[in-house]
Formats: C-alpha cells, sequence, structure tokens
C-alpha cells in the first residue's frame, strides 16, 4: 500500500459508543493526573486518521470545552456526545514493571453510571459500528437502534465476563468481529490455549476474533485461518493505557476506509490489514501518556510505520 487519504463521505463513518474519562496514571516511566482518556476517545481519536466518527458518550459539566473542539476538528461528530450535570468519569491505575497488567486503584463511574445512550436520527444508518468496552446491555440497546449495520465490532473485559456473560453472550450473536485480549479469551471461553479459545468464542457469532497479546502482538482468527501481526519493538513504552481502544481503532477505521461493507469476510486480506494498522496506532499510543501522540501524529508518520511493519516481516 503506498498511500491513504483519510475518507470524509458519510457512507464511511463509524458510529463508536464508549466511555469519555479524565485517567490518572502511573507508570515506571512517571505520572499524569487527570488527563484526558477513555474507551470512546482512544478509539475516536485512531480511527478519524482514516474516516469520519460519529461519537456516543457521556461527559460531565466538568469536562474542558477545548476537548470538543480537539475533536471536532479531527473529523468527529458530536451530536450523540451528552453533557450531564456532574463530573465525568474518572479512572485511577498503575503499572508496574509488567506493562501489559493495570492495577484499578480507584474508578469513579460519575456521570457514566447512569448512561442510556439515545442514538441521533443521522447516527442510526451507520454501516460500520463500533461498540466499545461497556456494559454487554448497553451495546445491544445502541445496536437495536441501528436500522441496517454491515459490519458491527466489540469489545470487552473480565468484568462484564465474569459479571454478565450471559448478556455478554447475547450481544456476540450481533457482533462480526470481536476483539478482546488473551487472558479475558481465555475466560470467556473457559479454555486454555488461544485456538481452542477463538473457535469457541467464534462458535457464539462473531465471523472473527482479534486476540491482543500487548507487546507480543495480535492474532486474527477467521474462516480464512490463523493471521500472526507483531508489535512493533519500541525503545520507549511510557504509558499502555488505552492501547487496545487505539488498535481497534485504528482497525476499524481502516475497514471503514476500504468500505468493504458485506463482502469484507469473502477473504481477509483487508481484515490482515487492518490488523496491522491496528498495531500501528497502538504502538504510537504507548509512547507518552494518554492521548498525547494520538493528538500529534500525523497521516505521513501513520504510513512510515506501516512500511516499517512491512520491512519487519517481509522474507
Amino acid at each position: 500500500m503506498s498511500s491513504f487519504e483519510k475518507k470524509t463521505s458519510p457512507q464511511n463513518a463509524v458510529l463508536a459508543v464508549g466511555s469519555v474519562a479524565f485517567d490518572s496514571i502511573r507508570t515506571p516511566s512517571g505520572k499524569a493526573d487527570r488527563i484526558l482518556g477513555g474507551s470512546a476517545n482512544y478509539f475516536s481519536l485512531a480511527a478519524s486518521l482514516f474516516t469520519n466518527i460519529n461519537l456516543v458518550g457521556i461527559v460531565g459539566s466538568d469536562f474542558p470545552k477545548d476537548h470538543f473542539e480537539v475533536l471536532r476538528s479531527r473529523g468527529i461528530d458530536l451530536k450523540g456526545l451528552e453533557t450531564a450535570s456532574g463530573q465525568t468519569f474518572h479512572w485511577v491505575g498503575e503499572y508496574g514493571s509488567d506493562l501489559n497488567e493495570a492495577k484499578t486503584l480507584s474508578t469513579f463511574l460519575n456521570v457514566f453510571e447512569h448512561f442510556n445512550p439515545k442514538l441521533p436520527e443521522a447516527y442510526r444508518d451507520s454501516r460500520y459500528v463500533f461498540l466499545a468496552n461497556i456494559d454487554p446491555d448497553l451495546q445491544r440497546s445502541v445496536h437495536a437502534q441501528t436500522r441496517k449495520p454491515e459490519f458491527v465490532a466489540c469489545d470487552t473485559m473480565n468484568f462484564w465476563i465474569t459479571g454478565k456473560k450471559a448478556s455478554l453472550v447475547k450481544t456476540l450473536e450481533l457482533v462480526d468481529l470481536l476483539t478482546i485480549n488473551e487472558g479475558e479469551a481465555f475466560l470467556l471461553s473457559e479454555k486454555n490455549n488461544v485456538i481452542d479459545a477463538a473457535a469457541a468464542i467464534r462458535g457464539l457469532g462473531p465471523k472473527a476474533v482479534v486476540v491482543k497479546r500487548g507487546e507480543y502482538g495480535a492474532l486474527l482468527f477467521s474462516d480464512h485461518g490463523i493471521f500472526s501481526a507483531p508489535a512493533l519493538p519500541l525503545a520507549t513504552v511510557k504509558d499502555p493505557t488505552g492501547a487496545g481502544d487505539t488498535f481497534a481503532g485504528g482497525m476499524i477505521g481502516y475497514i471503514a476506509h476500504e468500505d468493504a461493507g458485506a463482502d469484507l469476510f469473502r477473504d481477509d486480506e483487508i481484515l490482515r490489514r487492518a490488523v496491522i494498522f491496528g498495531s500501528v496506532m497502538a504502538s504510537f499510543t504507548v509512547e507518552d501518556f494518554g492521548l498525547s501522540n494520538l493528538l500529534r501524529v500525523t497521516p505521513a508518520q501513520v504510513q512510515e510505520r506501516y512500511r516499517q511493519f512491512l520491512r519487519m516481516t517481509r522474507f
């Protein structure tokens, strides 16, 4: 692939629903207090390099006005971002020497506790939908408000797998692609081998499963077999928060950019490239705290890092 230009047509826009939050983070590289985060922010900013985003979420009255403008400037439509009286969702966590695992110190749901997403009429015809890591009941509620999406992807986490597994299974029946980390894949499938786990999860509904493995890359499982994508070796890793959501943003953003729609699963060429673009975007995120790098990265830098992946994996 030589170059790409962002697609700004409404038919390529991705409907994304998830959390918009403040994060307070400590890692071996330092700390950051009340920086902007949340699954919907990470996903949307990554995907916005490829296509426009229709964002659905909720923030409190303390959410900075200038960030609304930053999101809009990246082609992110905010008609679905509700502002409620109260405080924005706030997560506090830290990482030790193992940057693959975050320790949650505090979670303040605040206005997110009563989040009940309502899609603006203009969003209901979205062809591409991403249901970020939120309550599976809410994921299905959003899906029910869409008319005829051609591609639906979702993410989840151990909290929902252990606490609302039956509901999550109902959501997976509606999903074309699931992104999930390796430990969560074992937990959801009750298998202890990644190939068995992916097969069991695909049996619940998704046509494809992407198992995220942190610094070891990602595995794509589909009808066309297994694709193994490495992570880019990096000299500097400051903060892995949001890497999984950024990965999903790069991947789903590229899928919408290519606009394969219902033909996406006829072969896995686009899916394989999408996984690489997901890895590209995640590699930028972890190099600095929070959204800092995502707000700076340019299409040219994305393209050059994509070429790095090509050079690294060609033999």
